[in-house]
């Protein structure tokens, strides 16, 4: 067998090994930082009240709340990606209407907590990072409104304040607090919204 035939096809098969490799180093399964770091962080997820109306406005027509376009369209459009029990108050026709906010009431970036619940299963953290971590769960939609459902407050590793995530399934938005934004779009794709929906689902009802 002619050996200097042999020496650069093993030379090709081990460049195209190394080439994979680093494909595989550097490909979808890395994680954008901050979240490359928040394997076995500290995390909590907020429900949030995304809508309030001006407390003149509720005391003028008690009991009916004038929801934005936006929620509006959501909710028509069957809010399909939570059950009933995780929305918040008052936007399905027929319920109750949202109480008014105590004066010391809590709230996450402004945003009334309806519930809180921490995450301890590493799937669901996972689940987390994997949302966030990655460019390719955004898309370049200009924010228009941020109506925010849902709050993620994620442990950053050597850092004093967390790093915080408004998300809003009816604006189809993300906002982040206390950290740089790694990607330049804000916007969620349906994918990611559906992640969304099954972060929530299992957090907050697989207890």
């Amino acid at each position: 067998m002619d050996r200097s035939a042999i020496a650069p096809t093993r030379a090709l098969l081990l460049a195209a090994t190394a080439a994979a490799a680093l494909a595989g180093s550097t490909g979808c399964s890395s994680l954008s930082p901050p979240f490359n770091g928040m394997k076995d962080a500290q995390m909590t997820v907020y429900r949030l009240q995304n809508f309030e109306p001006p407390a003149a406005a509720a005391a003028t027509v008690p009991g009916a709340m004038q929801l934005p376009p936006q929620i509006q369209q959501w909710i028509t459009a069957g809010a399909s990606l939570l059950p009933p029990g995780l929305l918040p108050p008052g936007l399905l026709p027929g319920t109750a209407p949202a109480a008014p906010a105590a004066p010391d009431a809590q709230r996450f970036h402004g945003f009334r907590i309806l519930e809180w619940q921490p995450i301890n299963d590493a799937s669901a953290k996972s689940d987390v990072t994997d949302l966030f971590g990655h460019g390719s769960n955004f898309q370049n939609s200009p924010p228009s409104c941020m109506y925010a459902e849902f709050g993620f407050a994620m442990a950053q590793p050597g850092a004093p304040a967390p790093a915080d995530v408004l998300v809003s399934l009816s604006c189809e938005q993300v906002q982040a607090f206390n950290f740089q934004w790694p990607y330049a779009q804000t916007g969620l794709t349906p994918g990611a919204s559906q992640k969304v929906g099954k972060i929530i689902q299992e957090v907050f009802q697989g207890r």
